[in-house]
């Protein structure tokens, strides 16, 4: 609703205020109402491939900053309206970041207490972000079993003996998250190209999205190949546990959601790949993209020559903005990924990416 603030020499002149917006669909009705409808943006600098047409879905664009926005209100608001959960319930969930914010977004919109579990590879700014909304932290410090998931879901379990009214929703377990991306996120794709995407590339870590997006496509029976791009170290669909630092990104234990879940191909991409993919990004396109966005741009430079012709749909889940200490840090990526300036600015210049890049047709 637009306000008018009076001032006593113009007020006798204005007409009384009236709501804008009630005939309309130029605004949204709160915050959450301005979840989803991104933009598809057509990136052409970014390939050196001039005939390959990309375009990009900027899921940042959501006011949480990621596509973690669209599950959190579907699985809060599902809990709602099925009376799961009350004023009186405290939601309590494990994330890396993104999630996070969306569920404290949520939460606090709807009135009700959050705890989320994090761990130190959470970025510090998405932390900070959650506490603004009003969430409670709870940092786990060492892994379980050489895994920092297994540990925040056993803090999770803690949790919800030890809080009153406290409810799950279980982002890897609740088909309200692939449901989400059914809903919006493709819908969306695939109307704005009237059907007409070969491939849609997705990052996956719960699976939620990818998920989603392929069971829309083959239920509109479209002919869309849809990548899996997972992380070099991460367990899903058979890879071999290992050292990760870009959160968002693979997992390191199978969630319930990504069980017997197979997709046209999966990718690998290294931690150092993503980094190349950002900084990639930010120089030939102006666009800050998160660690999770650059490993799906690397993975579609990598099969440039491969898709010619073709019309090719990139999922880009947040923002590089909250990678500005990490990912767009030439000391971080120097200290963790043993890569100096130098290097890491000749790989993203070269027209073929690290060899760390690996490929799994299912």
């Amino acid at each position: 609703m637009l306000q008018t603030y009076e001032t006593p020499s113009v007020s006798a002149s204005l007409p009384p205020p009236t709501d804008a917006c009630a005939s309309t669909d130029a605004c949204a009705e709160g915050i959450l109402d301005a979840i989803g409808k991104t933009p598809l943006i057509r990136l052409r600098h970014y390939l050196d491939h001039p005939q390959v047409d990309l375009l990009v879905k900027l899921e940042a664009a959501n006011p949480g900053g990621s596509a973690k926005d669209r599950p959190a209100r579907q699985m809060i608001e599902q809990a709602l309206q099925r009376g799961r959960i009350d004023q009186s319930s405290t939601i309590v969930e494990s994330s890396s970041g993104n999630m996070g914010i969306g569920l404290a977004q949520v939460c606090r919109y709807h009135g009700l207490r959050f705890h989320c579990v994090v761990d130190p590879n959470a970025q510090a700014q998405n932390v900070a972000i959650m506490r603004a909304l009003g969430a409670e932290i709870d940092r786990v410090d060492q892994p379980v079993n050489g895994d920092f998931l297994t540990a925040r879901l056993q803090r999770v379990q803690h949790l919800l003996d030890a809080l009153p009214g406290a409810y799950w929703p279980n982002q890897y377990a609740n088909k309200a998250n692939p449901r989400s991306h059914f809903l919006g996120t493709i819908q969306e794709i695939d109307a704005a190209l009237d059907g007409q995407i070969d491939y849609l590339f997705v990052a996956t870590s719960s699976t939620g999205t990818a998920r989603g997006c392929r069971d829309y496509l083959r239920r509109r029976g479209r002919h869309t190949r849809v990548v899996a791009v997972d992380a070099v170290g991460s367990v899903l669909f058979g890879g071999t546990a290992g050292r990760r630092f870009i959160p968002g990104l693979g997992a390191g234990r199978v969630p319930h959601l990504a069980r017997n879940q197979h997709f046209d191909q999966v990718c690998r991409v290294s931690d150092l790949d993503c980094v190349v993919g950002c900084r990639r990004a930010a120089q030939r396109e102006a666009v800050l993209v998160g660690g999770s966005a650059g490993g799906v741009l690397e993975t579609i430079r990598r099969q440039q020559d491969e898709l010619v012709g073709k019309t090719c749909v990139a999922i880009l889940h947040d923002s590089g903005t909250r990678y500005l200490e990490t990912v767009f840090d030439d000391q971080w990526v120097q200290q963790r990924l043993d890569c100096s300036a130098a290097e890491l600015q000749r790989r993203v210049a070269e027209p073929t990416g690290s060899p760390s890049f690996a490929e799994d047709n299912q």
